[in-house]
């Protein structure tokens, strides 16, 4: 691990290219792949668990891409179907996620969410959700009449709800943070700036191709990136978010059969300009088409957020440019039109022009438009036949609320390699 401590050093001090010539071979221990919630989380679990982890993140920090960008909802496990992975890690890691942020004083919120029927037509599907949750073991849900709902909210509008206690919210950068410290204080080491490119599995051996991620900026599409160095991990969590398919494809040996496709949702958020809020609880309609429907949600300083809507994008980037994070998160202030109508059929009293362009967040999906939601995969050698190399793949949404059960789940199912 001496070796693997002054390669990250020298990452962090010069760069990679130093080792260009050469493209040394280190061995390691464990390897994760990708620094947001659950690689940081998996990170911290596998170093309690006595290994030597080393961290690579291509982005200069920690939780650029999907772990910033998304409602920092603790969920409680609600929409998800029984026996899935969703349900069982959202609901587990619920309860580590705010017994965690209790002890270390991470700012977070038990607000609790109102799921809002607006139509006759939808009272029924609150009635499902309400016993599809008791499956999951979410116990503390309540239903209630518009009237009741509208008690409590004296802004909403709505025919019936379902009061879900356990919802929060998360200062989803402390709590990262806190996980990254965590780490670190056992020995655990991050590189960024540092891209695995490619990368061999075979006689039961991974290898993995690294370079420094200014060097993926001018390559040409579909041509190979050189190594700078190469490590021999005993364990690889590929947990790489948005560009965890395509470095899967990209691991030579790997069967393909076991690589799903990748898809792609854009959501986009819009801020409230009224300095009051609306709403003290979280309010959500029921579900839609790649998504959990245009919500109300409040940061912890009482900030109201509607979002995220739903857009798919083309599958045109190229590898690399995932690797890179270079998704278009800008917000088309356009998009803000079809906000209104949506929200207005639970929040009436929302007036014109209150509505201002947030940010956005892009999903890493298996399903696509149309299809039912995927769960989460988390694949090892029980599934594709390689020692040691573990693919987090789909985790989108409740992956905040999972990331520590994710982690507890990994590292009691594949630490042993």
């Amino acid at each position: 691990m001496l070796l693997l401590r002054r390669f990250s050093a020298a990452c962090r001090r010069r760069g990679l290219a130093q080792f260009a010539a050469e493209a040394p071979r280190e061995a390691a221990d464990a390897v994760v792949v990708g620094a947001g919630a659950v690689g940081l989380a998996v990170a911290r679990a596998l170093a309690m668990a006595g290994r030597e982890v080393l961290v690579v993140e291509s982005a200069s920090s920690f939780g650029t891409g999907t772990s910033s960008r998304n409602s920092e909802v603790i969920h409680a496990g609600i929409y998800y179907p029984p026996r899935s992975l969703k349900a069982s890690l959202c609901v587990r890691g619920k309860e580590m996620l705010y017994k965690y942020c209790a002890e270390r004083e991470i700012p977070h919120q038990r607000l609790g969410k109102l799921i809002v029927a607006t139509g006759a037509a939808e009272t029924a599907k609150l009635d499902m959700l309400l016993e599809s949750a008791k499956g999951n073991g979410v116990d503390d849900l309540q239903m209630m009449g518009g009237s009741q709902a509208m008690e409590m909210e004296p802004e909403l509008r709505c025919l019936k709800a379902l009061l879900s206690p356990s919802t929060g919210i998360v200062d989803s950068h402390s709590f990262m943070f806190s996980l990254l410290a965590d780490a670190e204080n056992l020995g655990a080491t991050i590189s960024y700036n540092t891209a695995v490119t490619s990368g061999h599995v075979a006689d039961e051996r991974i290898e993995l191709h690294i370079s420094e991620s200014k060097e993926l900026e001018n390559h040409s599409v579909g041509s190979p990136v050189p190594p700078q160095i190469v490590l021999l991990p005993k364990l690889l969590i590929n947990s790489a978010g948005l560009s965890a398919v395509p470095l899967a494809k990209k691991l030579h040996g790997l069967d393909q059969a076991f690589v799903p496709p990748a898809y792609y949702a854009r959501g986009c958020y819009f801020t409230l300009t009224q300095t009051k809020s609306p709403f003290s609880h979280l309010i959500y309609p029921l579900p839609e088409d790649g998504g959990i429907g245009v919500h109300v949600t409040l940061d912890l300083n009482g900030l109201v957020r509607f979002g995220p809507d739903v857009e798919w994008l083309d599958g045109g980037m190229d590898d690399m440019s995932c690797f890179l994070n270079r998704f278009d998160y800008s917000v088309n202030p356009t998009r803000c039109s079809g906000f209104y109508s949506v929200i207005r059929k639970y929040f009436p009293n929302l007036k014109d022009g209150s509505l201002e362009p947030g940010y956005s967040g892009i999903r890493p999906k298996l399903s696509g438009p149309g299809q039912r939601p995927s769960d989460f995969v988390i694949q090892g050698e029980d599934v594709h036949g390689i020692p040691g190399l573990v693919n987090l793949f789909g985790i989108e949404s409740p992956g905040l609320t999972s990331s520590l059960a994710i982690a507890e789940y990994i590292v009691s199912r594949y630490n042993n390699t």
